[in-house]
């Protein structure tokens, strides 16, 4: 049998062997209801923008710095760190066999909030939002490989995941959608650095948060 990591797969890898069709959803709106920010959440969040300004300024910012400087905060301002939320870091996922291929693709995810309360079976939660990160060199679309991979594994207990792949300061939002076919809408890209897009970005981790 042979067997993959995910962070060694292809767009077209995982199209193939997991059976993903791609399709595209220009609004957010569509999909989420989008509340406008309070005062105090557009000054932290500016904050926010500005930290991480100031290391995109004096070079490429890792990947751990990324976590620690951008996506942890807006994950907190979002409210990812209250009840029935629960943040899971650096989690294996189970192994997904491939019969008809006799393949087993392994990985290990970056970030992973999930509801508490709803619960499908021992230790099975209900997947909120799924993170892949980068370093602030790499295009987020690098990551859509991994995260689609990782998604794969929700999907066998509920209908739809949201997921995001960012390198600190690009964030493309991915609905995926389990169906006749499993379809993942690419959201439009967000930018931190932009004001009105980082507003729309904390609209939208709020609005994945309260689902």
């Amino acid at each position: 049998m042979t067997l993959l990591n995910a962070r060694n797969l292809s767009l077209e890898d995982v199209q193939r062997l997991l059976g993903f069709e791609e399709d595209y959803n220009d609004s957010f709106s569509s999909l989420l209801s989008l509340e406008t920010l309070t005062e105090s959440e557009q000054q932290e969040l500016l904050q926010i923008r500005d930290d991480f300004r100031s290391y995109l300024t004096a070079g490429k910012v890792s990947e751990g710095q990324v976590k620690f400087l951008v996506i942890a905060p807006l994950m907190r301002l979002a409210g990812f760190y209250s009840y029935p939320i629960q943040i899971k870091l650096e989690e294996d996922i189970a192994e997904i066999k491939i019969e008809d291929e006799d393949t087993s693709i392994t990985g290990r995810l970056d970030i992973l909030a999930v509801n508490k309360v709803r619960k499908f079976a021992d230790k099975t939660f209900f997947w909120v939002l799924l993170i892949e990160s980068k370093n602030s060199g790499i295009s987020p679309s690098e990551g859509l490989p991994q995260l689609l991979t990782y998604a794969y594994e929700s999907l066998q207990h509920q209908t739809s995941v949201w997921g995001l792949v960012t390198n600190g300061q690009y964030y493309q939002f991915v609905y995926i959608q389990q169906g006749n076919s499993t379809t993942y809408h690419l959201m439009p890209l967000l930018n931190l650095m932009e004001p009105n897009r980082a507003v729309e970005l904390l609209q939208v981790l709020k609005a994945i948060c309260q689902l």
